[in-house]
């Protein structure tokens, strides 16, 4: 009996049984082709790539297509074999993050994508996953000519304890820190450190645009997100100049360490392995745009990255598990110094509101001297899982600021147009890509599929608890921060900070076409 036989003489089977079948009769390739998955197919002639999806389909499994995966990506990769075309990545894509469905089909020339991961996160098979960069890091641990050295990103110490059982949000930053060390990396910096830094600049750079001292328009974007920014050179080039030219605290750190470290210590910059673990798969892509190489300029070697690799918390929660590595049972270790004291403000970037909040404190203290009121060490307003939020604060000899915090990329679209038809009065604007922010990125684990607000808010809660508990709660308050600017950047937005702490962005918008809204 063939496989076509056996399924007309059951015709009751699963998806996944079915679509066995098909690949065992060789039409998998067809019903790919009928739903707009065909990796391989042209339309359109010659340099065209294949029609990236269609409406669902009408077989008996309700083929309903799947989003187009560059495999070439630095972020994602999808297992066709474990792929049902459920389109639960289309449904994310489109109706959360407005990517999908936003453009005029075919398109020339790319995969439209700005790697957020929140299709690995919605995938119920595992199919879509990020693309695993543990063997790089492996054989760099291996290397003894290599000094290789990790940063970890706020968001990823409220998740990985997830991975090893342990209850949704539960803080393992000591734990963390321990299990890299014992994976051999031979420095463990927080990225909280440069989420400061990241303060410090953007901050200052928000005052000069408020006080007109820069000719940069309002209101200000947050740049420290890949995915919103990716997204912003894509469908909206005429905000670009609304960025802040601040890189995002892993390339700032990545750019520090390969440059001041090698200043104050026998460690030579081309001997750095930098390694990032991050809750997000867009980082990926970040470290590898062709401008984050601003050390390898200091130096005079454009060859040296800031940084090399970015983990995500999922991968570094496999690294763990395959060293026999019991996370919860390992005793707490501190961050190395130097580059390692980090402030709760920094810590909060890891939250919709986070970065936001963190700037409110510290751009009181900039602008008037005096230590910002209690209310922006808990502006409510501004905190919770609504998708736009919005605040003021009242600020002497300057008034009122207005502020707006949005995340998830479809609640970015709203308040870009907004923006655009001049209805927007803000002076700073946070925007996440990830709904919830970092804390529900796409490389974070997948405790509940889709993305449960639940889970969400047990990490946001976890964080601010720990940011309240924090003696050290101002950006501009960290010693460590303080001291790098002494012995080497001097100042905020000086020469040097804008060699290594900022950079531009370039329009994506010839890639596409963009659908008119309606």
């Amino acid at each position: 009996m063939s496989r076509l036989e056996e399924f007309e003489k059951e015709k009751k089977i699963t998806r996944r049984r079915f679509l066995s079948m098909l690949t065992g009769a060789g039409l998998v390739s067809g019903v790919a082709t009928l739903s707009g998955c065909s990796p391989v197919e042209q339309v359109a002639g010659t340099g065209w790539l294949p029609q990236q999806y269609q409406v669902p389909g009408s077989w008996p499994v309700q083929v309903k297509g799947r989003v187009a995966i560059d495999p070439a990506s630095p972020s994602l990769s999808r297992d066709d074999e474990k792929c049902i075309l459920c389109g639960q990545c289309l449904e994310v894509c489109q109706n959360v993050q407005s990517v999908f469905g936003y453009f005029e089909l075919p398109v020339k020339d790319d995969f439209i994508c700005v790697n957020c991961g929140q299709c690995c996160l919605w995938c119920p098979t595992g199919a879509i996953s990020e693309k695993d960069d543990i063997q790089k890091v492996k054989e760099a641990l291996e290397d003894p000519e290599k000094v290789v050295i990790v940063q970890t990103a706020p968001g990823t110490r409220v998740a990985l304890g997830e991975e090893f059982g342990l209850p949704k949000g539960a803080w393992v930053q000591g734990q963390q820190v321990a299990a890299l060390r014992k994976l051999g990396f031979d420095k463990v910096f927080d990225t909280v450190f440069t989420a400061d830094l990241t303060i410090m600049e953007e901050g200052t750079e928000l005052i000069q645009r408020i006080s007109g001292k820069s000719d940069a328009p309002l209101p200000q974007f947050t740049s420290c997100c890949p995915g919103w920014i990716k997204f912003c050179e894509y469908y909206y080039p005429e905000l670009l100049p609304n960025l802040s030219s601040a890189k995002s605290p892993q390339q700032m750190l990545g750019a520090v360490i390969k440059t001041y470290l090698p200043k104050i210590s026998n460690i030579k910059p081309e001997n750095i392995f930098s390694v990032s673990i991050m809750p997000c798969t867009a980082k990926k892509f970040e470290c590898s745009r062709p401008e984050f190489n601003s050390a390898g300029k200091y130096w005079g070697n454009e060859a040296i990255r800031d940084v090399d690799v970015v983990l995500t918390t999922r991968e570094l929660a496999r690294m763990i598990k395959a060293s026999n590595i019991d996370l919860p049972s390992l005793p707490e270790e501190e961050y190395d110094d130097i580059l390692g004291e980090g402030s709760g403000a920094g810590l909060i970037f890891g939250n919709t509101g986070g970065v936001m909040e963190a700037a409110v404190r510290s751009a009181y203290y900039l602008l008037t001297g005096e230590k910002a009121p209690e209310v922006a060490f808990k502006l409510e307003p501004i905190r919770g899982l609504e998708g736009i939020k919005e605040g003021s604060l009242s600020i002497p000899g300057v008034g009122t600021i207005k502020v707006a915090v949005v995340h998830g990329l479809s609640n970015a679209r709203q308040l870009a147009e907004a923006v655009k038809r001049g209805e927007a009065p803000y002076h700073f604007i946070e925007v996440m890509a990830c709904p919830g922010g970092c804390i529900s990125g796409g490389g974070q684990p997948r405790t509940s599929v889709p993305p449960a607000d639940h889970v969400r808010e047990e990490r946001i809660k976890t964080i601010y608890n720990k940011d309240a508990s924090y003696v050290l709660r101002e950006s501009h308050e960290n010693k460590e921060v303080l001291a790098l600017y002494e012995n080497f950047l001097e100042h905020p937005l000086s020469d040097l900070a804008h060699e290594l702490l900022h950079t531009g962005y370039t329009s994506r918008s010839d890639k596409l076409i963009a659908k008119k809204l309606v």
